[in-house]
């Protein structure tokens, strides 16, 4: 892998529409190299045989089942409300006739 150059940081910091001073490029660079550094280490680690993975631990559903089950009467409903008609709730009109 070629070192990362100043050059580089500057470009990225361009790209990104950041304003470096110089020691914030110096310190960049040698940061960003480290950093290239490991993830050339990590991209040559040989995963052949592995399986992909999201999650290192095996995830389960914690939610009870979901099961169908009777609703509550539509009487006994419609008598909490505050108004009702024709079997519906009433609400106040927010839009006008048109």
């Amino acid at each position: 892998m070629p070192e990362l150059s100043r050059a580089d940081v500057e470009h990225v910091a361009r790209l990104a529409r950041l304003e470096l001073t110089d020691a914030e490029a110096e310190q960049f660079t040698a940061q960003l190299g480290v950093i290239l550094e490991h993830a050339a280490e990590v991209a040559a680690i040989d995963t052949d045989g592995v399986a992909p993975t999201s999650h290192p631990l095996p995830l389960v559903n914690v939610f009870r089942a979901d099961v169908a089950r009777e609703g509550l009467p539509r009487d006994d409903v419609l008598a909490m409300a505050p108004a009702t008609e024709d079997g519906r709730f009433r609400v106040p009109r927010i839009l006008e006739d048109s």
